[in-house]
């Protein structure tokens, strides 16, 4: 893994108004537009409430296309991608990451302690959303949300960990000329997905907006993910895979009980998510103690 680090007349006294930040930024426009609440409690939240992690099962870009919407969002943000043989063109062995959020260029490669370099954020994190509106929605639309390519960015690990569950107002990306498209992310995910923001969210969203002026929002069609090898269309030239490498050999896995040294052995065992019941699931690895671990 590497990471690659003149002066007016006497006789005017008028003041010109500068222009409305709004008038000139479709972003601005919108969040204005937002409903503006206090933050419900988060009684009640469970990743679970927003369906398995990384399911297929969604109506959003990706959707029902036979790949697990995590490899989805690499084999879209990542470039110089190679594709793990036998898996229909879904699952990302290796893999570079321009990451967004601090700007160092990182070499993914699948495999205990190196996957979990490379993560998916939700821009729009699922607590904060549950606390903004998602507690109202239907099971198949907070399912929809979760897996919502507008709401997904394959970013550096370290980065998401730090941001957790934070909006606008307590967490930022680090690097600055991200921003205003950070902004205009979470922007768009509230309105599409029927969330509100909070007074503060939305002066710190109102304050990174109005930097840049004439940003508009992100398209569900300039966030889709490619297609699958056996889905209608093929990779745009710039995210086409390399030669896939062969699949490694490995001798059948042993029976008996199940068990991983950490979230990296089980999500390179494809096991993860683990949630509480099923095998190899232990609570050590289930930080938040919410009954799913490696999620």
């Amino acid at each position: 893994m590497t990471i690659t680090v003149s002066a007016p007349p006497a006789t005017s006294t008028t003041r010109a108004t500068p222009p409305s930040p709004t008038s000139s930024s479709p972003a601005l426009t919108v969040l204005a537009a937002l409903p503006v609440k206090g933050r419900a409690p988060k009684t009640g939240y469970d990743r679970a409430m927003f369906g398995q992690a990384w399911s297929d099962d969604h109506a959003m870009s990706g959707g029902r296309n036979g790949c697990d919407t995590r490899n989805d969002v690499l084999r879209r943000d990542l470039g110089d991608v190679v594709l793990k043989p036998g898996t229909n063109g879904c699952v990302v062995l290796t893999g570079t990451l321009r990451d967004p959020f601090g700007g160092a260029v990182i070499d993914f490669e699948r495999g205990p302690g190196t996957s979990s370099l490379v993560q998916v954020d939700h821009l729009v994190a699922l607590s904060n959303a549950w606390q903004t509106g998602a507690q109202l929605l239907t099971v198949q639309q907070r399912q929809d949300l979760a897996n919502d390519p507008l709401n997904l960015l394959a970013v550096q690990g370290h980065f998401n960990a730090q941001k957790g569950d934070g909006d606008a107002a307590t967490w930022l990306p680090p690097r600055k000329t991200f921003r205003c498209t950070y902004a205009a992310r979470q922007v768009a995910v509230k309105q599409r997905h029927h969330l509100w923001v909070t007074a503060p969210e939305r002066d710190a969203l109102r304050r990174v907006l109005t930097t840049c002026p004439g940003q508009r929002l992100p398209t569900a069609a300039s966030t889709a993910v490619p297609p699958v090898d056996g889905a209608k269309g093929a990779l745009s030239p710039s995210r086409r895979p390399s030669p896939a490498v062969p699949a490694p050999t490995s001798s059948p896995a042993p029976t008996g009980t199940v068990s991983y040294e950490n979230c990296d052995a089980a999500r390179a065992a494809g096991a993860a998510p683990l949630h509480r019941g099923d095998p190899g699931y232990a609570s050590r690895m289930d930080g938040d103690d919410d009954g799913i671990a490696c999620e």
